[in-house]
């Protein structure tokens, strides 16, 4: 499987966005429509805080089916009491009357600043003509949800006869405890709602919720899937190999586009008593500020990986079986450092990736997470981040 050169839209779906001045500069607004109703599933944030999108997605999704996707960036309409539901009402109705679908097939998003009011004339009147500009490039609607993004997200790949395209956005705020900040998956496969929504859960399972950038999870995560069935019916093991694929592929660009990220940072543990504590040991190397610093110094340094497995102390762990390898060069074992080049290796994680790998042997376990380095980067976005 490999993913396409350049993203492509599935067929019966198009996508338009526009700055229709949230930002001064930049888009702000997409649409995702598809021609045809789309079973649907999708899956949001837990945080306690939810942004009213999130609040009313979950009754929208709840009928498994949809025909439009629009999102704003820059304001996320989060802690913005009843005033903030009617206007997010009113940017689906205004979406229903420009493509003359139901308003109950709308679904919404937002992302920025919380706790201010949308500019809801702006969304309308930036709504107003996208059906007469439709596009069949996926990159379109991933330039309207961008933040703090360095660039649009968007992948496709074939699956036989079918299509699957992932749109993505998030840089900062991510360890999602559902999915990941506001990813939109499309297809034009023939997936029932029941089959649908267990595969976009099980496959978030062992990407987007294996991703974390700084440990804080967002107000507004979201993640949808659309399948329309225009290319007929699959083979479901096919789609879903297919679909676990794309999605980890665009969990690792959410992860190397952290904020201020210089490197992608990836952890995976083997050999854990069960996947549970797999996974949590694996959180627990991506989410250490000091294994994060380790890496975008380029310092291999082993204290760190045993501290940061070490504290894990309701997992199973013996000390004596442990093995620890990065970028490919084991660096524990045996209760010792290992003997290795250590310029070598320096060499090889001052490159844009970091790998750490870890064999406790003590099970059958095993998990894999994707993170960033931490820079002085992410401390300027974020400091700045209310006026950005």
């Amino acid at each position: 499987m490999k993913i396409l050169e350049r993203p492509i839209m599935p067929d019966g779906f198009e996508c338009a966005s526009v700055n229709c001045g949230l930002k001064d500069e930049g888009k702000d607004l997409s649409v995702i429509v598809t021609k045809e109703k789309a079973n649907a599933a999708g899956v949001f944030t837990k945080n306690l805080f939810p942004g009213v999108p999130v609040v009313l997605g979950r009754k929208i999704i709840e009928k498994g089916e949809l025909r439009a996707i629009v999102a704003n960036s820059k304001i996320s309409n989060v802690g913005t009491g009843d005033l903030g539901i009617e206007n997010a009402k009113r940017t689906a109705k205004a979406v229903a009357l420009e493509f003359d679908i139901p308003v109950e097939d709308v679904i919404m998003s937002s992302t920025g600043v919380i706790a201010m009011q949308l500019k809801i004339d702006l969304i309308e009147n930036g709504i107003k003509g996208l059906s007469e500009v439709m596009s069949k490039n996926p990159v379109v609607a991933a330039e309207g949800i961008m933040t703090t993004d360095t660039y649009p997200k968007a992948i496709s790949i074939k699956v036989n006869d079918a299509v699957i395209t992932i749109i993505g956005k998030g840089s900062g705020m991510i360890e999602p405890d559902m999915a990941t900040m506001l990813v939109y998956i499309l297809t034009d496969a023939k997936i029932d709602k029941a089959d649908l929504s267990k595969m976009l859960k099980d496959a978030v399972k062992d990407s987007f919720n294996m991703l974390s950038v700084d440990t804080d999870t967002s107000t507004s995560d979201t993640c949808l899937i659309l399948a329309n069935g225009l290319s007929g019916d699959i083979d479901k093991n096919t789609f879903f190999d297919a679909l676990k694929f794309a999605c980890i592929k665009m969990t690792e660009m959410l992860a190397r586009d952290g904020e201020g990220a210089s490197k992608l940072l990836t952890a995976e543990v083997n050999g854990a008593k069960n996947e549970s504590e797999a996974r949590i040991l694996s959180k627990s190397l991506i989410n250490s500020p000091l294994i994060k610093t380790m890496a975008y110094g380029a310092d291999p340094n082993i204290g760190r990986i045993l501290m940061a497995l070490g504290k894990c102390n309701e997992c199973h762990i013996i000390p004596e079986k442990m093995e620890a390898v990065i970028n490919g060069t084991i660096v524990y074992q045996d209760s010792n450092k290992a003997d290795f080049d250590e310029d070598n290796l320096r060499k090889s994680i001052s490159g844009n990736k970091v790998s750490i790998t870890i064999n406790l042997n003590v099970g059958s376990g095993s998990a894999k997470a994707y993170g960033c380095d931490l820079t002085q980067g992410y401390v300027e976005e974020n400091a700045a981040y209310y006026s950005s």
